[in-house]
């Protein structure tokens, strides 16, 4: 596990070696509300970070296999995950 809580760092760099990014999208920039299919990020790359993060934070991500989220909502579903396992 990277650390107790999920950053939008830390969710960049996952997303970044599951699935690589666009060249014309800037993981970089203000992402926090655009949806996961914006940033080009399909269903089977979301399944793919989602399964990266339930690995590294030991939680399950069942529900959060939604191409409509966001990074500002994955964030929050992930560490709301992680305090409830503490």
């Amino acid at each position: 596990m990277t650390g107790t809580e999920l950053t939008l760092d830390e969710l960049r760099r996952v997303l970044r070696e599951v699935a690589g990014a666009d060249e014309n999208v800037d993981l970089d920039g203000d992402i926090l509300d655009t949806p996961m299919e914006e940033l080009n990020y399909d269903s089977l790359a979301l399944l793919e970070a989602c399964g990266r993060l339930e690995r590294e934070y030991a939680i399950s991500l069942d529900d959060a296999l939604d191409s409509d989220h966001t990074p500002r909502s994955l964030i929050d579903l992930v560490n709301r995950r992680v305090a409830a396992r503490v």
